[in-house]
């Protein structure tokens, strides 16, 4: 605050320009992590770093890093204040035995300066001793000790400073504390505040986060390592110059592991079919398709059958992909058409 009042000097100008750039640079990593989804993160990197960015690449890096600029570099406290929803959860959620960061009004008024050796209690004074460093260093602002107030975002930060200026004063820790107002009002003992911690409320939210995290845990635990789609190329079909039908689809293979994986592919639902496909040659003649870690795959897979072993029309057929050394198999439908 006292930099920012001060008038622009090199040095200044100096500390806020590393600041903002320190700023920026994270920003655009953050929206680079964010593209990272969608695109396969080592391609995606090489591109970064040489600008060779797609255009759509460049306008979600460019607006995700913008958004974190924008929040965390230059808004700062006022999301917390006006854009944050934890205070609108807060209100929702909190009752008079819900712990919060409080000041003890009893104990701290009436506030006022003194040196170490002197007694509060000489001076008709509280144990605060007007230092503001709660204030100081509180991340919204505020001024914890006019009451709990909807930007207090329950860090503690002025519990902890305050504790250390009790300490060189001498006095008892705990003048801000995480408490709640029956307690403060009551003046409950710690083993008290528990006994009415432990109420329906709590018990239920409780249950619900606990849900929660079974669930999330349950989705990781049987969670395919890979998924395929298929997609069938523009041409209905066509006839070869050896006298087959062929059909063509495009396989997308979705790699979920830490680890290269090969898929080996097969069709059923066609009759002496030839599948071609980018495809490696293993043992006994199977042929692999390898992905890389997290990543996905493009494959061109080219059905053949000989003309005339089936009905024009449309004809049912799946795709089933496995995985080498798993169990695991991924089936997707789609449909082999045969011209007249």
């Amino acid at each position: 605050m006292k930099l920012d009042a001060a008038p622009m000097t090199a040095k200044k100008f100096f500390i806020k320009f590393k600041k903002h750039f320190i700023w920026i640079a994270f920003s655009l990593f953050t929206g680079f992590t964010f593209v990272g989804y969608f695109t396969p993160i080592r391609e995606l990197a090489g591109s970064y770093i040489s600008f060779n960015l797609g255009p759509w690449e460049a306008f979600w890096v460019v607006f995700y890093g913008f958004a974190t600029y924008g929040n965390a570099g230059f808004m700062r406290e006022q999301v917390c204040k006006y854009m944050c929803p934890y205070a609108r959860f807060q209100s929702a959620m909190f009752d008079d035995d819900t712990l919060i960061v409080t000041y003890d009004n009893i104990r701290g008024e009436p506030r006022g300066g003194r040196s170490r050796k002197a007694a509060a209690e000489a001076h008709n004074l509280g144990s605060c001793v007007e230092c503001s460093l709660c204030v100081q260093v509180c991340p919204t602002g505020i001024d914890i000790r006019d009451g709990l107030q909807y930007e207090c975002i329950q860090c503690g930060a002025c519990a902890d400073v305050c504790d250390t200026v009790m300490d060189k004063m001498g006095y008892e820790k705990g003048l801000i504390k995480f408490s709640t107002q029956h307690a403060m009002t009551n003046r409950w003992s710690d083993s008290q505040v528990m006994q009415h911690i432990r109420r329906p409320r709590v018990l239920i939210y409780s249950a619900i986060l606990g849900l929660l995290v079974f669930g999330l845990l349950a989705s990781l635990w049987v969670r395919t390592p890979f998924r395929v789609n298929v997609v069938r190329d523009g041409v209905m079909a066509r006839m070869t110059n050896d006298g087959k039908i062929e059909n063509v689809y495009r396989l997308q293979l979705m790699n979920g592991t830490e680890q290269t994986q090969y898929y080996q592919l097969k069709v059923n639902g066609l009759k002496d079919v030839e599948i071609e496909a980018e495809a490696q040659e293993g043992a006994n003649h199977e042929k692999w398709i390898m992905v890389k870690p997290t990543e996905s795959r493009w494959v061109i897979v080219d059905l053949k059958i000989p003309d005339g072993d089936m009905a024009s029309g449309s004809h049912k057929i799946e795709f089933e992909v496995s995985a080498k050394g798993s169990k695991e198999v991924a089936i997707e439908k789609s449909v082999f058409l045969m011209p007249r």
